[in-house]
């Protein structure tokens, strides 16, 4: 099996190595990941302006590229400029979570959604910042879980969050914002944009990400790159006649 790596904390953060140390055991690894942080940057690609890729010696026994850009670049690269195709694209093991509405903003999705883009299999893993231990002793438990239950059978895309310790693992659907942001002036003309935490909407609904993982469940959802909303779409030709 050939595993394409990324992540958005950067190619030197804590998350992708235990990553990339279990995905060896599976197959042939290749990492792209950015060169420095991009939490927050979602889908963004830069074909403006050059990029800087260099090959780096980081990971024993694994061809790597650091790439100053962002995850879905990393993907695009991994992809195109290398000219390969993969088995399974991971993203991760992202420092913090990743769940509800708020999984637009995020690099380590937005990575997933582009390996989807390119016809391939992708899994973006998220945990809390202090438990990267734990959610990594859990990659084998997930694995055994996806190929137990056929899940790529049915998604090109899925989005894993870990708990601080869990019971089980749930299907789960996307739930409302983790966070309710705002502005905080620091001084002149500083600001920095902060984030607290909120409950889910409907608090007691396992099916929903937020909820199963503050519950002490592994949270897998299925998610997709098609932004219709079927609905609407829906009601809209049949009140224009259409059949």
């Amino acid at each position: 099996m050939k595993i394409l790596i990324t992540n958005d904390d950067g190619i030197f953060a804590p998350g992708i190595i235990p990553l990339v140390e279990w995905a060896k055991t599976k197959g042939e690894v290749t990492v792209v990941a950015p060169k420095t942080e991009q939490s927050g940057k979602s889908h963004g690609i830069n074909f403006t302006t050059p990029i800087e890729i260099q090959e780096v010696d980081v990971f024993p026994g694994v061809r790597a590229f650091s790439m100053d850009s962002t995850p879905a670049d990393c993907v695009r690269f991994g992809i195109m400029g290398l000219k390969e195709d993969y088995d399974l694209v991971l993203s991760g093991i992202n420092r913090g979570v990743n769940m509800g509405v708020d999984i637009v903003y995020s690099g380590t999705v937005a990575a997933a959604f582009e390996a989807a883009y390119w016809d391939h299999r992708a899994i973006a893993i998220s945990t809390y910042p202090d438990n990267l231990e734990y959610a990594s002793a859990q990659l084998d438990r997930i694995y055994s879980f996806f190929e137990g239950g056929s899940l790529f059978d049915k998604a090109l895309i899925y989005n894993v969050n870990i708990p601080n310790s869990a019971e089980g693992i749930r299907i789960t659907r996307q739930g409302s914002p983790y966070f309710n942001d705002g502005f905080e002036h620091l001084s002149d003309n500083l600001y920095i944009q902060t984030g607290d935490r909120v409950p889910d909407l409907f608090p007691d609904d396992l099916s929903r990400d937020v909820v199963a993982v503050e519950a002490g469940y592994i949270s897998v959802t299925p998610i997709t790159l098609n932004r219709v909303d079927e609905n609407a779409y829906k009601e809209l030709i049949y009140l224009n006649g259409a059949q």
